[in-house]
């Protein structure tokens, strides 16, 4: 995970879209593809930057991928850009 994979991931308002449908806890693939409007080739692709960027993780249960958000990784983020304003860097 680099800082440049998160702030391009976050800076995507697909994959926005899905980390806003992950706050809601674990789902399948199959589920997160209709919720968020995606084909499960385009939901794939968006997936896989994700993971790459650390923001989520998945699991398997049965026959089933699940994807559920990464809260470390956004913490470490905030850490970041906050000392980058100027804020108190706890290091």
């Amino acid at each position: 995970m680099s800082a440049g994979e998160v702030l391009s991931a976050l800076g995507d308002e697909t994959k926005r879209k899905i980390l806003q449908k992950l706050r809601e806890g674990k789902i399948n693939s199959g589920d997160l593809a209709k919720s968020v409007g995606l084909s499960p080739q385009a939901l794939s692709y968006h997936l896989s930057k994700l993971k790459k960027s650390g923001l989520i993780y998945e699991t398997k249960e049965k026959n089933f991928i699940c994807y559920e958000l990464n809260l470390t990784v956004l913490d470490e983020a905030i850490v970041w850009i906050s000392v980058l304003k100027g804020g108190k860097n706890d290091e």
